[in-house]
């Protein structure tokens, strides 16, 4: 189904797409587009309202591989047939041209291989009156919880399934994958004392438990985190017990020692004691 011209009320669309290339694997190889996908999304439901999905032969079909080595990847067969890109350059250029651009990684490689291409056919390539580069989005707000970033890895971790590497089922890919982030960023930005701490520390220091008055050396350990040691507690070679009999005799040899420093300084001035005093702490 090709993708309208109509907009939601003076709202331009928003039109996730993706590009399918080959991969130069010789120095001076040129990428070739094998496959345009787009998918219109309504602005303000976030829903699929309409799509287009084209394969494209390249100029060279040598660039393509007799067999891909992904699952279900395009092979050299599955091109040989299809339209040219100047044949779907039309269609293409209706559905980006004045929408905004949505996609994962756009910025830097769809958009290039997309101008590259109406170049060579001499014609003007569309213009989006604003783009949303999933990747840069989600590495600000979403990255350090979800690995490299790339599609796979954020579709594993919200457990999406395996990415198809083709064009229609990547763009609906990337949607769920936004609404997901966007859904746990709503609820960390709702409850950020209790969700957002709880993700942020998910690899926290040891902290003191609430018993802390009774027993000082009580500390609590967060299950995701291994035990910490902090400069407040020192290991120590010797049982509680022996602790507590150490601690009793310190104690005593405290005592006396200050005892003797006030009878050395009953008859000393006020400097003297406080060198005495400030040598015995």
């Amino acid at each position: 189904m090709a993708i309208s011209n109509s907009s939601n009320q003076g709202i331009p669309e928003i039109v996730f797409f993706d590009l399918e290339t080959n991969v130069p694997s010789k120095a001076g190889q040129r990428f070739w587009i094998l496959e345009f996908g787009a998918m219109a999304v309504c602005p303000r439901k976030l829903v699929e309202i309409e799509n287009y999905c084209t394969l494209i032969r390249p100029g060279d079909l040598s660039a393509v591989p007799l067999r891909s080595g992904r699952c279900g990847g395009i092979t050299r067969e599955a091109v040989a047939n299809a339209p040219t890109f100047e044949e779907v350059a039309n269609m293409i250029f209706d559905i980006l041209d004045g929408k905004i651009w949505a996609g994962h990684n756009i910025r830097r490689f769809d958009c290039v291989r997309l101008k590259e291409a109406f170049a060579e056919i001499g014609r003007p390539a569309p213009v989006p009156v604003g783009t949303i580069d999933s990747l840069g989005v989600l590495t600000e707000k979403f990255g350090r919880r979800a690995g490299n970033m790339k599609m796979a890895t954020l579709a594993a971790y919200f457990g999406l399934g395996q990415q198809k590497h083709r064009s229609l089922d990547d763009v609906r890919m990337n949607l769920e994958v936004l609404k997901h982030c966007a859904t746990v960023l709503f609820l960390e930005s709702s409850l950020p004392d209790r969700m957002n701490h709880q993700w942020q520390n998910s690899y926290s220091i040891t902290t003191r438990s609430k018993s802390v008055e009774k027993l000082p050396c009580r500390e609590e350990t967060s299950r995701k985190s291994p035990p910490t040691s902090l400069g407040y507690r020192r290991a120590v070679p010797y049982a509680r017990g022996s602790l507590v009999k150490t601690d009793n005799i310190m104690e005593k040899q405290m005592t006396q020692s200050v005892k003797n420093m006030l009878c050395k300084a009953q008859n000393r001035p006020l400097n003297s004691i406080l060198k005495h005093s400030h040598s015995l702490l």
